[in-house]
């Protein structure tokens, strides 16, 4: 890699800040920005909010804890703003890992569906005077089609009906903060098991008033996603069937198969979820289930009971995070002029550095002095925000700062962005896939709609992509055992005894072993110094690039370096051999007259230098490092009798040195060296597959005596028959073969076999 040290970014550095703050207030200008008081994530150890990406099955993604719910004051990214577009873009991405597409898609998931009204009944609005100013429970759902198999109504327990029922029912307010130690991620609530709360209250059909519906509070109702309330459908939907089938509710088929007798057709304990025709469904009888979507919508407006809608899985990414590090907010909060942003010439607001973590609160909250200012309009006594910006908010544009990392005016200058954006190739991990990856996508529209960037660069493509190539790299696994006493043990404290594993100190055998992700957080990362110390850092590179590609996750094995060290071990050996029986001075072999042996070497040195060429573009290092051992060992099997025979050895381990080199750098330059050549091998131009060389094609043919195979032998490709036929003749096997024969006919397929009959 080449690092160009003037172009070195921190950011938390002032400059990188100044920018940030600048980028905030702008986004706050064109509505991109906005403070609401929400239910969020909360991770109990970090003490901080986190987004909903940032909470993986429903744990804290760096502290590993389960989240639990909390209602706070938080700042708001308006990333929904651009989910259709953020969706559909995602097809023009062609140089990107499927995987990820799929995840972005599913993650901002599209639905088509209705805002459906179902109208509290009377006794209801009577018994809760309170819902009177709400009259309607508003519904959002993808399946307007099957709502005359409607049993039941659930609400999220952060609904605001919810908070109404709990004030004064204490099974309510119970049940409701049972829920909230539950995370508010899908991850979390799906795994969680399915429970609900009957409030008292009843809402019609939108259909059919005569129908009325029970409403519950429900722990698996996101309060994010369409209304924070769903009507439940059991026959079609299976967590809804669990649902009714843990209260006792009606499940009604509405769909069945096109060959089903309506009669016979019953839900037992699997919700049936196929296409089919509709039943029991007044005016969509007989539908299938596109026209009955259309015309269940159709009806809903009519009635003026709902509408046709789009709704996105996608939410606005909460930024606030109450913790020390990160972007302060720039933000002044004044008890008349309310929250109101610092002025740019104000800028930077930075971290106090005299602070304090003790009490596991925000050191921000707790400064003596730091919070305490004046508002920028009235100049009136106020307080900063004492939240900071998400990590994430930095390093959504981080690479644009690349660009121009000394401009205090601007973030970056627009004619720097449209020469060097977008990024050709970026390479990350795919655990990022809906986090830095979806949220740097959307900072590139963003800003282009603040005017930091053109919508298109110097030759005309759209700049609302940040990373034209995206590569993926897996992460590094580390074998790990557990002894008896409950302790994991890594490799460097257990030894092997045929299939068994003992442990080091007590000598007892390890049953239960297991392949970890190495994580600084986690501390269980092996440190290269230690490697380096005994193999060099070569040999480290050389194994992580030969174990496995690089998309992949590499298992990290004590035999696997060792493995890689004996390999730079024997091209050592054949090295310093080489640099005994050559001269070096001269590396020309256009004159030389090579060898049935040497052209196949020659062929296979110059094919691979176009085979690793294709490896490297195309991320196959592992490939690259195998065609390194196939040549290497050819070059050990290969007989050097003649100059000719040195001076084409020597050629092609040059160009071994070359192509290996950046894998094996330290290594590459001093072998280099003693083979005699004055320069540096980095600095060394690319070897060129010469098309020469590349027309001795190996194959492998058969040779029989009487029918039966013998031997085999590997040939150049445009060997004529006669020398295939004399070739033949000189091995071993078949010479042993004819010993006290004549040879009456020799029959030679080209490229295939050398038939030899004999008496």
């Amino acid at each position: 890699f080449s690092y160009d040290w003037t172009r070195e970014v921190a950011t938390c550095d002032g400059d990188y800040t100044l920018s940030e703050q600048k980028i905030f207030i702008d986004f706050l200008k064109h509505d991109l920005v906005y403070r609401k008081e929400s239910w969020v994530n909360w991770d109990p150890v970090e003490n901080t909010v986190l987004a909903n990406e940032q909470v993986i099955d429903g744990k804290g993604w760096r502290s590993g804890v389960d989240v639990e719910k909390k209602k706070l004051h938080q700042w708001y990214i308006r990333i929904s703003k651009y989910a259709d577009d953020l969706l559909e873009a995602i097809d023009g991405l062609e140089n990107w890992p499927a995987k990820v597409c799929i995840m972005q898609k599913n993650w901002i998931g599209k639905s088509k569906g209705a805002h459906i009204s179902f109208s509290f009944t009377s006794e209801s609005l009577n018994k809760y005077p309170d819902l009177k100013n709400t009259q309607s429970l508003e519904v959002f759902s993808t399946r307007p089609d099957t709502l005359y198999g409607a049993s039941f109504c659930a609400i999220s327990p952060q609904h605001p009906v919810a908070d109404i029922l709990q004030r004064g029912d204490d099974g309510c307010e119970k049940f409701i903060e049972e829920c909230n130690k539950l995370g508010l991620s899908e991850e979390a609530i799906e795994k969680a098991e399915k429970k609900g709360y009957f409030t008292g209250l009843y809402v019609t059909h939108p259909f059919d008033t005569d129908i009325k519906l029970p409403v519950y509070i429900a722990n698996f109702i996101i309060m994010d996603y369409g209304t924070g309330a769903i009507f439940g459908c059991p026959a079609h939907d299976q967590r809804d069937l669990d649902f009714a089938h843990k209260y006792e509710l009606p499940v009604l088929p509405v769909i069945i198969p096109r060959d089903a007798n309506k009669a016979d057709f019953k839900i037992d304990d699997q919700a049936f979820t196929d296409d089919g025709v509709m039943v029991n469904s007044g005016f969509l009888d007989g539908l299938n289930k596109s026209d009955a979507m259309d015309a269940a919508i159709k009806q809903l407006e009519k009635m003026g009971v709902g509408t046709g809608r789009v709704n996105f899985r996608l939410r606005d990414w909460g930024v606030s995070r109450q913790r020390y590090w990160g972007c302060p907010i720039p933000i002044i909060h004044c008890d008349k002029c309310g929250s109101v942003p610092v002025n740019k010439q104000d800028l930077p607001i930075l971290l106090p550095e005299d602070i304090s973590f003790e009490g596991g609160k925000n050191p921000l909250e707790t400064h003596p002095s730091w919070k305490y200012t004046n508002c920028p309009k009235c100049h009136g006594e106020a307080l900063r925000e004492t939240d900071t910006l998400d990590t994430f908010f930095q390093s959504s544009w981080y690479f644009l700062r690349y660009i121009d990392p000394n401009n205090r005016d601007m973030p970056f200058s627009m004619d720097d962005a449209a020469y060097w954006m977008p990024v050709d190739q970026y390479i990350g991990g795919v655990e990022h896939a809906v986090l830095h990856l979806l949220y740097a996508r959307f900072f590139m529209r963003a800003l282009i709609e603040c005017g930091y960037l053109p919508k298109e660069n110097t030759s005309g493509k759209n700049l609302s992509e940040p990373f034209s190539g995206l590569f993926t790299q897996g992460m590094v696994c580390h074998e790990t055992y557990q002894t008896k006493d409950g302790k994991w043990v890594d490799t460097a404290n257990v030894m092997r005894d045929g299939q068994c594993v003992f442990h080091n100190d007590t000598k007892e055998e390890i049953i239960v072993k297991r392949s970890t992700k190495m994580s600084k957080s986690k501390k269980n990362v092996v440190d290269p110094q230690n490697i380096i110390n005994t193999y060099g850092a070569d040999t480290a590179r050389l194994f992580m690039m030969s174990n496995s590609p690089p998309d992949r996750d590499l298992e990290w094995s004590e035999a696997g370096v060792e493995g890689a060290w004996r390999y730079l071990n024997r091209l050592w050996r054949f090295v310093t051999m080489m640099a005994t029986i050559t001269d070096l001075s001269d590396d020309d072999i256009s004159a030389v007259t090579a060898s049935d042996a040497g052209a196949q070497l020659l062929s296979f040195t110059h094919k691979t230098i176009r085979a690793i060429e294709n490896n490297f573009n195309d991320f196959h290092y592992n490939r690259a490092v195998a065609h390194c051992h196939e040549l290497t060992n050819m070059l050990y099997d290969y007989k050097i009798v003649s100059d000719d025979d040195k001076k084409i050895a020597r050629h092609c381990l040059g160009i071994l040195l070359r192509i290996i080199s950046p894998v094996t750098p330290h290594f590459s330059e001093e072998a280099w060296q003693v083979l005699g050549y004055k320069n540096f091998i980095c600095n060394e131009a690319w070897p060129k597959a010469n098309e020469q060389y590349l027309l001795f094609e190996n194959v492998t043919i058969a040779i029989q005596v009487n029918g039966k195979l013998r031997a085999t032998m590997d040939i150049a490709k445009d060997m004529d028959n006669a020398d295939v036929e004399k070739a033949a003749m000189q091995i071993d096997n078949i010479k042993k073969s004819l010993m006290g024969k004549t040879v009456h006919k020799v029959i030679v397929v080209a490229n295939k076999i050398v038939n030899i009959v004999a008496r």
